[in-house]
């Protein structure tokens, strides 16, 4: 067992690694889009599935509450919270429009629109993108492996170089973290 655990620990290290290789730039912009979208008084919406429908979450309430800093609460909600909604778009639309759908009514020009999914292919999410951008919305995605169809989307991608999907989600949520310190070290 311990050297499972080693194995997975190196793994990670090497992954999260190789991320910032590729992706230290892209991190930047996309704190400084939410930067920018907080200093006019604009929210960040972020969304995904499974885990990364957890990260979203996660990140919504480091915003809203705090990360490091005893700050004000910065305007951030997560689509994946309202199970009413989900159930009642899946149900009488599809699946595949839950994310789009809560755009529509839910963001404005200006904001920002994070989409998570750790393949880039998730087809919710890819609409959420799409959505988001013909609305005027700054759009950032975190994908893995080769940033799949949803990289191209966005105005700001970050892919972790990866395809196993506990990586990428490691990946992912230690972006995330350098994000809401970015943001917080420099608003605060």
């Amino acid at each position: 067992m311990k050297e499972i655990i080693e194995k997975i620990f190196q793994e990670s290290i090497k992954v999260k690694q190789d991320t910032l290789k590729g992706n230290s730039d892209e991190i930047i912009k996309a704190a400084g889009a939410i930067i920018d979208a907080y200093k006019k008084k604009k929210k960040v919406i972020i969304f995904g599935n499974g885990g990364s429908a957890a990260d979203s979450q996660h990140v919504a309430a480091e915003l809203i509450g705090r990360f490091q800093k005893e700050r004000e609460a910065l305007a951030a909600m997560a689509l994946t919270t309202d199970t009413s909604a989900i159930t009642a778009l899946g149900n009488d639309y599809s699946f595949d429009i839950i994310f789009s759908r809560q755009i529509e009514g839910l963001a404005s020009e200006g904001d920002v629109v994070i989409g998570i999914s750790t393949s880039g292919n998730s087809a919710n999410v890819i609409k959420g993108i799409k959505t988001a951008a013909q609305m005027g919305c700054r759009t950032i995605t975190l994908s893995g492996k080769q940033g799949g169809q949803l990289a191209p989307l966005s105005d700001i991608k970050i892919v972790v170089p990866s395809s196993n999907t506990a990586r990428i989600q490691e990946s992912h949520s230690c972006i995330l973290h350098c994000i809401c310190e970015l943001v917080e070290d420099s608003l605060f």
